[in-house]
C-alpha cells in the first residue's frame, strides 16, 4: 500500500477506519505484512552483548568452580587416605566418599564460584578498558545485570535442589555406607594371611583365615608393644587365639574383637619374668569408626521435609536456615562483586582479589557463627541468617550506587 493508501485511511473516521483497514490488510498478501509491534519479542531475545558479558561470565564461573572442587577433592583425598591408615574408613569406599563430600562441598563451593567468575570477569573488562566502551556506548547498569541474572537464576535453582535434596541424601549414604562397613573386619586393613601393622604403630596383627563377611576369623595373632614412663622399658604383649569375632558396643560406635580360646604372655624386654596366661575369651578395642552417628549429626543430615516439621527444635531451625544460605548467599556474593569488580587499567591484575576474599571470608564466618548459635540457643530462630544477609546486601547497594555517580567538577566542589 503507497503513501496515498495510508493517508486515506487516516482521514476516515475511526470504525470506518478500522474495517477498511481491515478488509485491505486481508487483500495484502501474507510476505508483504509487516508485523505487529516487536519490541516485546526483541526484549527476550539476546543481543550480541548479552551473549558477550554471558560467555565471558560463564567461562570465568566453570574455571572457578573446576579450581574449587580440585581443592575440595584433594584435600577429601588427603583425609581419607589418612583414615583409612588408621583402619577407621575401608579403602574401598575411597572414590565413592569423595564423590560423596563433593556434593555436599557444593553448597559452600558454588557462591564462592559465582563471586570469583563476577569478580574476575567484569575485571577484566575494567581493566581492558571495554566496560568504558560499553558504557559509552549506552550501556547502564541494567544491560550489565541481565547476563548476571541469565547466570545467577540457573545456579540459585541449582544450588537449591543440592542443598535441599541432594547434599543431605548424600550425607546420610555415606553414614549409611560407612555403619555397614564398620562392621567387617576389612574396615580395619586386616587380610588373611598377612601381618598388618597396628593403626598406633606400635605392634601387629595377623589373621590366618576370615569369612566372607570379615565378622569372623581364624587363628590369630596381635603383638604389641609400649613404654612405660616410670621405668623406661618396654613392656611386649603377645596375644593368640583359635577364633573370634567382630562386634559393636551398645552405642554403636565402639570396635571390639572378641578372641576365643587363647593365650596372652606379656612381660618387659630384658628382664625374664614374662607371665602367661590361658583365657576362654579376651576382647581388644579397635579404633572407633568414623561413622559419627549422633543425634546431632542425624538431624544435620535429615531430609527437609523432617525439618520442616522438626517444631522449635534449634538444631532442625539452624540446618534449615545453613540450607537456604546456599541459593541466597549466590545472590548476595553476586551483588557483592558487582561493584567490587570495578578498577581503573593501571590496577594490578589481582589487586581486588584480596579485598573480595577477605570479604567472603567474613560473610561465610557470619553465617557460621549464626548456624553455631541457633543450634545452641543463643540466637532465636527468626533472626536466622538475615542479620548477615541484610548488612551485605546494604553494603553492595551503595558499593553500586556511588560507583554509578558522575564525579563533580572543580567548579562544583568549590560551590558545594
Amino acid at each position: 500500500m503507497d503513501r496515498t493508501g495510508r493517508t486515506f485511511l487516516n482521514a476516515l473516521p475511526p470504525a470506518a477506519n478500522g474495517s477498511m483497514k481491515l478488509s485491505i490488510l486481508r487483500q495484502t498478501p501474507r510476505s508483504q505484512r509487516k508485523p505487529v509491534d516487536q519490541r516485546w519479542f526483541a526484549d527476550l531475545r539476546l543481543r550480541i552483548v548479552d551473549r558477550y558479558l554471558l560467555r565471558e561470565l560463564a567461562a570465568n564461573f566453570l574455571g572457578a568452580t573446576f579450581i574449587l572442587m580440585l581443592i575440595v577433592v584433594g584435600t577429601a583425598v588427603a583425609d581419607l587416605l589418612a583414615k583409612i591408615a588408621r583402619g577407621r574408613i575401608p579403602a574401598d569406599l575411597l572414590f565413592t566418599l569423595i564423590a560423596l563430600r563433593s556434593v555436599d562441598a557444593l553448597t559452600v563451593l558454588m557462591p564462592l564460584a559465582v563471586f570469583l567468575g563476577v569478580l574476575l570477569a567484569y575485571g577484566r573488562l575494567w581493566r581492558d578498558s571495554e566496560m568504558a566502551v560499553l558504557q559509552s556506548s549506552g550501556l547502564d547498569l541494567g544491560g550489565l545485570a541481565r547476563p548476571l541474572l541469565l547466570l545467577l537464576v540457573p545456579t540459585m535453582l541449582l544450588l537449591g535442589t543440592i542443598s535441599f535434596w541432594l547434599a543431605p541424601a548424600a550425607v546420610r549414604l555415606s553414614s549409611i555406607l560407612l555403619e555397614e562397613a564398620n562392621r567387617s573386619l576389612i574396615v580395619a586393613g586386616l587380610e588373611p594371611g598377612r601381618f598388618v601393622e597396628l593403626p598406633a604403630k606400635d605392634g601387629v596383627i595377623y589373621v590366618g583365615e576370615m569369612s566372607g563377611d570379615g565378622t569372623t576369623f581364624k587363628r590369630m595373632f596381635v603383638e604389641s608393644e609400649r613404654q612405660e614412663k616410670d621405668t623406661g622399658k618396654t613392656r611386649v604383649d603377645v596375644i593368640t587365639a583359635t577364633h573370634g569375632y567382630l562386634y559393636h558396643d551398645a552405642d554403636g560406635v565402639g570396635r571390639y574383637l572378641a578372641l576365643q580360646d587363647g593365650f596372652r604372655v606379656e612381660g618387659k624386654l630384658g628382664e625374664d619374668d614374662y607371665r602367661l596366661m590361658r583365657f576362654a575369651r579376651n576382647d581388644i578395642k579397635l579404633p572407633d569408626s568414623e561413622n559419627d552417628d549422633n543425634d546431632t549429626a542425624a538431624k544435620r543430615s535429615a531430609p527437609t521435609g523432617v525439618l520442616l516439621r522438626g517444631g522449635d527444635d534449634p538444631v532442625m531451625r539452624a540446618e534449615l536456615h545453613w540450607r537456604l544460605a546456599a541459593p541466597l548467599s549466590a545472590l548476595v556474593l553476586m551483588l557483592l562483586a558487582l561493584p567490587l569488580s570495578k578498577s581503573s587499567p593501571r590496577e594490578p591484575r589481582y589487586a581486588r582479589l584480596l579485598v573480595a576474599v577477605l570479604t567472603w571470608w567474613v560473610f561465610n564466618t557470619g553465617l557460621g557463627l549464626g548456624r553455631s548459635w541457633i543450634s545452641q540457643g543463643k540466637l532465636a530462630p527468626a533472626f536466622g541468617f538475615w542479620w548477615v544477609y541484610l548488612p551485605a546486601i546494604a553494603i553492595a547497594v551503595w558499593l553500586i550506587w556511588n560507583s554509578q555517580r558522575m564525579p563533580r567538577t572543580r567548579a562544583a566542589r568549590r560551590a558545594a
